[in-house]
């Protein structure tokens, strides 16, 4: 008995302080674990969309359903419920994984990663859409929009993850996914088809969950990376390009790994004339269930550029927003 009394000493007062931190203070929603964290301004509201971790003690991912938040303040989230289950895809088997949202003719288009059935076996990313940021989303296209046989390449059956959507000044939206290699392809003008070839865009130490998105004339891909020959957890790396195909050079790592977390998951969005970048780590503790592979909790910090155009590297803190922005 003498053994855990040292330990119980030490998980105590950790939860008491999780339970004080300010609101704004990482990780920003405390109530049940979130990850995979997608950010988008939509009406002067910050939305956030993110996957729901359910994992009891032992299992790796149990994921049903996207969740939705939003704020003005990034302080006050409000939560707006489960918008989409993975069955309402009536192709997929399982797994709600990474998603992301955006706005386009008038409607709100989600794009996510879930398992298909037997009849087009792997992951697969479907498309589904609302009239309103809060949902409910329906399946836009009856089937999926990007399936395992598509991308050859790969020679695993979850290399079709992580959809990244981006409208560009000219209104091409592109979409961006992988695991291992990094497609990108232009969308149809009915966000439910492709439009054109898939092209592979696979930059230095490319793992997962990439994002798109545009500062001036510069685009920036971030990702979740891994260098395997180094790290044991994932990081966050980042590439630039003057155009969406490319040439992407690669600029190095942006942030360190997520606390207690193989994986990592960026999200970024300009609001308010600032520019934040969402994240995920597995910090939380709720109750008596502890932060863990399958249950990680979303998080955000400020981000900032230097006079390249060049993103500066974030430190994860505990303090997130509540801290002042760099100068």
């Amino acid at each position: 008995m003498r053994a855990f009394l040292p330990l119980l000493c030490l998980l105590a007062p950790a939860a008491a302080f999780a339970e004080e931190l300010p609101p704004g203070a990482n990780p920003i929603i405390r109530d049940r674990f979130t990850a995979d964290p997608a950010p988008v301004v939509i009406g002067g509201r910050l939305w956030l969309y993110t996957g729901h971790d359910e994992a009891a003690d032992g299992e790796m991912f149990t994921m049903k359903e996207w969740l939705a938040y939003s704020t003005t303040d990034l302080r006050t989230w409000n939560f707006h419920g489960p918008i989409m289950r993975v069955g309402d895809f009536a192709w997929a088997m399982k797994d709600a994984w990474a998603a992301q949202v955006i706005a386009k003719h008038g409607r709100f288009w989600l794009y996510a990663a879930v398992e298909h059935d037997a009849t087009r076996p792997g992951k697969a990313i479907g498309v589904a859409v609302a009239n309103r940021p809060e949902g409910p989303f329906v399946d836009a296209k009856g089937a999926a929009l990007i399936t395992n046989d598509m991308t050859p390449k790969g020679t695993h059956s979850w290399e079709d993850i992580d959809p990244t959507v981006f409208t560009d000044d000219d209104g091409t939206t592109w979409i961006a996914w992988g695991n291992r290699h990094c497609y990108i392809a232009r969308l149809g003008a009915d966000m439910i088809s492709i439009d054109g070839p898939i092209t592979e865009i696979t930059p230095p130490h490319f793992e997962e969950g990439p994002w798109l998105h545009k500062r001036g004339d510069i685009y920036y891909l971030t990702y979740a990376s891994l260098e395997r020959s180094r790290h044991s957890d994932e990081r966050v790396s980042y590439a630039t390009a003057p155009h969406p195909l490319g040439p992407w050079t690669y600029r190095g790592e942006l942030t360190g790994s997520g606390e207690g977390s193989f994986t990592i998951h960026p999200g970024i969005v300009e609001y308010r004339g600032r520019w934040y970048i969402f994240l995920h780590n597995a910090a939380l503790t709720i109750g008596t269930r502890k932060g863990a592979l399958g249950r990680r909790a979303v998080t955000v910090e400020h981000l900032a550029y230097d006079e390249n155009g060049l993103m500066r590297p974030v430190i994860q803190t505990a303090a997130g927003v509540t801290a002042p922005p760099p100068e």
